[in-house]
Formats: structure tokens, C-alpha cells, sequence
């Protein structure tokens, strides 16, 4: 391990060189390529640094033990190794981590589709539930989202929904939350009081730009119809609408959300590409077995990741068996404690791989 940090120094001090100097900076496409690797590298750079501190510091206070006579600075320096060396576990437990293999996608925006699953119109109503949930996730990350596509029930709840968050570091919190999640709860149509189990999915999409996923045009087939549903005077009377068919994979996209037709059809492309992206990921996770068995979760969206439960308010995550009792917290948006105990079992398994 500290062979491997060392490299990785010795390569930040020669790009801490490279931005500053004058002829990369005038050619602003290296010197961007150089400005983002140097970032990359910072955090692991400063973190062995003060690793190397440490034991710097623990070397010459073991040195004072060994060679003063004074009682009292034995003493201190006594004091000073038994806090030095209670540093020094943490520091390589947080290097070995960010030491880990980064997922290419963790910066990407993504693309969040939720859908209603069994349980009728209480699946719906769950759907609209996770959609506001994750709204109100990223309005506490200061998030950007926009609305792709919905098909409401008109009744507060979605037969499907879908849309796109913008933020650095999105995916890399959210892809956690792919798979079903179920509801235990009494429905507001249940006259007799009995508690009634609900699914809806969720898929979570990194967003990809052009060059990663190349669509022929040929293979597309693109059918314009009218919207239906709530909407603006010309929402209803003009054949705005997108529906796009990939031939080769059956993947089928609707877009009615905009009054624009080519609006519609360029939001209705870009789910379209990262469906067909995550496909692409999925086949070759599927060749990796070693790699899936890694992961908290496969990411599978017939995967039962989650269960909230609303009689006893708590919200269950069936991966990492963790039980929070905050269930309208939760469902207002504040998920971070339980992110952030999937991303430490993530990084605990991927470790115990290595």
C-alpha cells in the first residue's frame, strides 16, 4: 500500500508542475485534462501526507522515550506516542478506502424512474410518496432535478415517473436506491383498518453524454401523438408528444411533459441512452460474478431493498439490516444517515475482496 501512495505522490508533485506551467496552461484542453487529475489525487495525496506526519512524529517521540533520562519528558513523550499511535488505524482505514477502485460514474447526474408495482392504485400513491421523497433529497443537497415524464393517476400518486437530478456526486449516493421498495400501511379506501403491502420501483440511471452511448438513427422509430392528461392550452390539441421505439432492444420512451414536440423528443433520448447504458453495465456485471458479490446489491430492480413501515414508523433496509425509527424524516428527504451506512458496508466488502 504505501508503494502504491508513493506513486501516486510522486505523480501529484509532477502535475502540481505541469499546471503551472505556462505552455500547458495556453492549451486549455491539457491543462484541464492535468487541473482534473491533479483534483482527483488531492484528497488521497493530503490524507498519506498526514499519514507520513504521523509516523514521522510517533518515530521521534519513541526516540526521545529511548534516549532522555529526564522522568518528566519521558513523560510527555509517553503521552504523545499513546495519541499518536491511536492515530495511526484510522488514517490507514481511510487510505485503504480511498485507495478503492472509483466507480467511473460516481460525479455523473442521474436519471431516477420510479414506477408503481403491485398494490394498484396504493402502489401509485407509494410512487408519488418516493417521488417527492427524492425531490426533497435534492432540494437538502441543493440539487437541480427536472421533471422528464410522468403518467399521474390524478389522484396524487404515479403509474410511472421519471426524471433527472443534476449534482455533483448524485449517482454516487443515489445508485444505491435501485431496486423495489415496499409499503406497510393502512390504505385511506381500507374501511376495516387491515394493513395492506404495496411495491414500487426504482431505477437510478447515471446520465451519459453522447460519446458513451452511440444510437443509430436507424435503429429508431419515432411516433408523434397528442398528450393526454392535465396540461397548458396547447398541451391537449397539438400532436406534441413523443413516443421512441429502440428497434434492436424493445426499449420504449414516452415523452409528453413539454408543449414543445422536439422538447419532448430530445428529454425522451436522453432516458433512452441511459437505459440502454445501464443495459450495458448490467451485461457486464453479469459476466463479473466476483465483482456483483462485492456490492451492497446487484442493483437489480426486482431486488427487495426496503420496506417502510408505517404503523410502527420505521423504515427497514433488507442489504445491510439496518432498522431506522424516523420514518416521516426519512420519507422528507433526510436519507443521508442511511446512505451513508450503505456506502461504508460497500466499502467494507470491496476492502474484504481486495
Amino acid at each position: 500500500m504505501l508503494n502504491k501512495l508513493q506513486v501516486l505522490e510522486d505523480k501529484y508533485k509532477d502535475l502540481t508542475e505541469k499546471i503551472s506551467d505556462m505552455e500547458i496552461i495556453n492549451d486549455q484542453k491539457v491543462w484541464q485534462k492535468y487541473m482534473k487529475e491533479h483534483a482527483d489525487l488531492e484528497p488521497i495525496v493530503n490524507k498519506y501526507r498526514e499519514y507520513k506526519n504521523v509516523l514521522n512524529d510517533l518515530s521521534e517521540s519513541k526516540a526521545i522515550l529511548e534516549e532522555e533520562s529526564d522522568e518528566e519528558l519521558r513523560e510527555l513523550a509517553k503521552m504523545e506516542i499513546s495519541e499518536l499511535e491511536d492515530q495511526v488505524e484510522p488514517l490507514e482505514a481511510e487510505l485503504k478506502i480511498l485507495l478503492l477502485p472509483k466507480d467511473p460514474n460516481d460525479e455523473k447526474n442521474v436519471i431516477v424512474e420510479i414506477r408503481g408495482g403491485a398494490g394498484g392504485d396504493e402502489a401509485a400513491l407509494f410512487a408519488g410518496n418516493l417521488f417527492r421523497m427524492y425531490s426533497r433529497y435534492a432540494e437538502r443537497r441543493r440539487w437541480k432535478m427536472e421533471l422528464l415524464s410522468a403518467s399521474d393517476t390524478g389522484v396524487g400518486g404515479y403509474k410511472e415517473v421519471s426524471f433527472l437530478i443534476k449534482g455533483k456526486g448524485a449517482y454516487s449516493r443515489l445508485k444505491y436506491e435501485s431496486g423495489v421498495h415496499r409499503v406497510q400501511r393502512i390504505p385511506a379506501t381500507e374501511s376495516g383498518g387491515r394493513i395492506h403491502t404495496s411495491t414500487a420501483t426504482v431505477a437510478v440511471l447515471p446520465e451519459v453524454e453522447d460519446v458513451e452511448v452511440e444510437i443509430n438513427p436507424n435503429d429508431l422509430r419515432i411516433d408523434v401523438f397528442r398528450a393526454s392528461g392535465n396540461g397548458g392550452q396547447c398541451v391537449n390539441t397539438t400532436d406534441s408528444a413523443v413516443r421512441i421505439t429502440h428497434i434492436p432492444t424493445g426499449e420504449v420512451v414516452s415523452c409528453q411533459d413539454e408543449k414543445s414536440q422536439l422538447k419532448n423528443k430530445e428529454k425522451a433520448l436522453k432516458v433512452l441512452k441511459a437505459r440502454l447504458y445501464d443495459k450495458a453495465l448490467s451485461e457486464q456485471h453479469d459476466e463479473v460474478a466476483a465483482e456483483r458479490r462485492s456490492q451492497v446489491g446487484t442493483g437489480d430492480r426486482s431486488e427487495r431493498i426496503r420496506t417502510y413501515n408505517y404503523p410502527q414508523g420505521r423504515v427497514s433496509d433488507h442489504r445491510i439490516n439496518l432498522t431506522l425509527y424516523k420514518l416521516d424524516q426519512f420519507l422528507d428527504g433526510d436519507l443521508d444517515e442511511m446512505i451513508d451506512a450503505l456506502i461504508t458496508e460497500d466499502q467494507t466488502k470491496k476492502m474484504t475482496a481486495i
